[in-house]
């Protein structure tokens, strides 16, 4: 008796299995795919508007790591550090470099 339970279950499984190939070979016939290189021009397209938000906000970053700098030099100036000047020169040195960086890529990537 479990001899027959075996082959009968097989059996259903091989069926299963065969209808499942067929139903997915019939589907395949009627699926449309996109053309590759409209998707990879509209990929594109949304990268490249996202340029000038992105521009915007490193300038933003840039404009409020400024005045956050000038604040810092402005204690330690008051509080008499000798060392002043080496932070208001890396302040300055990171703001100068986000704006940099921002116009570098603006203008390579031609957005």
């Amino acid at each position: 008796m479990e001899k027959c339970r075996r082959k009968t279950t097989i059996n259903r499984k091989r069926l299963l299995a065969l209808g499942a190939a067929l139903l997915l070979t019939a589907l395949r016939f009627g699926a449309m795919a996109q053309d590759g290189i409209q998707g990879i021009n509209e990929a594109n397209s949304k990268v490249r508007s996202y340029f000038d938000a992105g521009t915007n906000l490193m300038y933003a970053v840039g404009a409020i790591l400024g005045l956050i700098g000038a604040v810092k030099v402005y204690q330690k100036w008051n509080h008499g550090d000798q060392d002043t000047s080496k932070i208001a020169a890396a302040w300055f040195g990171s703001c100068v470099f986000l704006v940099v960086v921002a116009t570098v890529i603006k203008s390579f990537f031609g957005v």
